[in-house]
């Protein structure tokens, strides 16, 4: 029998993402046990603070990462948004599960509808800046249950948050809950938003069998959209969205990235290609 250790936030978002690799390891080899260790990153103590006020990517990685360069770990399971561009010298993305609906998601009470000027918690600028032009946007803070709560409470008339991580918990099944779902070529998600990653170390054993749980078109995505985030290497500093969508032998990449104004540019490329890199030159070129 194999032991992994697996490294995850302790959210139950992270959880039942992490759920969802160890089912796929345990239905592929029926000699491999799945330990769980639930790391607390600065992202989950400091809520008072807003991404970006941690100075970049890392807020909730750091810790999960130390613990697989040290040992503590075999594994770390992330949502893939949260991964910096540059991971440390010796880990990598050994897989990522077949991706969730990359969608964003107004979340109203059940019986609202959207209306201009209405306040709508975010913490992403991201989304800030598409929402702005229509509602009111507050700032919010916390896991998902949390935002749920400050809705139900009447603290926002609605909160935007991404569809993977409503429906992997649940939320879409909530009935005092209205759900409306932005297309994702219109209104751009984050780099890599509803898919799931595993980290490890270059030189593990466990790679081999990582492999087999990754689902490839789902690796070309990924692979595209931090392309973009590499080479505009802005870290949280500037918003952007990136979302590429793998049909057939063709890659279609959408992106957003905002600066002085709102940068969007539509791309469509052989799937060999790095479509992300060329969108993010193109969009360089107009800066």
């Amino acid at each position: 029998m194999t032991e992994i250790k697996i490294g995850t936030r302790k959210s139950k978002l992270a959880l039942k993402q992490t759920d969802i690799i160890v089912k796929d390891l345990e239905r592929l080899y029926k000699n491999i046990k799945c330990n769980i260790i639930e790391i607390t990153t600065q992202g989950d103590k400091r809520l008072d603070l807003s991404i970006g006020q941690f100075g970049g990517k890392g807020a909730f990685t750091d810790e999960i990462e130390k613990a697989l360069l040290s040992g503590v770990i075999d594994i770390a399971v992330h949502s893939a948004k949260d991964l910096p561009t540059a991971l440390p010298k010796e880990l990598c993305i050994a897989a990522v599960a077949k991706r969730g609906d990359p969608a964003d998601v107004l979340v109203l009470r059940k019986g609202d509808i959207p209306r201009e000027g209405m306040v709508v918690g975010t913490g992403s600028e991201r989304r800030k800046i598409q929402l702005s032009e229509k509602y009111r946007v507050k700032d919010i803070r916390g896991n998902i249950d949390t935002r749920i709560r400050k809705l139900k409470n009447g603290e926002y008339d609605g909160i935007v948050l991404a569809a993977a991580g409503i429906e992997r918990m649940g939320f879409n099944r909530d009935n005092e809950l209205e759900l409306i779902y932005f297309d994702p070529k219109e209104f751009i998600p984050a780099p890599c938003q509803g898919i799931i990653a595993v980290e490890s170390r270059k030189d593990s054993p466990l790679n081999d069998i990582l492999k087999r749980i990754c689902h490839n078109d789902t690796y070309l995505s990924f692979l595209n959209e931090r392309a973009f985030m590499e080479e505009m290497d802005t870290g949280c500093r500037f918003p952007m969205g990136a979302y590429a969508q793998v049909k057939g032998d063709i890659i279609e990449f959408r992106c957003l990235y905002c600066k002085d104004k709102k940068y969007i540019l539509n791309l469509k490329s052989d799937k060999n290609s790095n479509v992300g890199k060329a969108a993010a030159v193109k969009i360089k070129e107009q800066l």
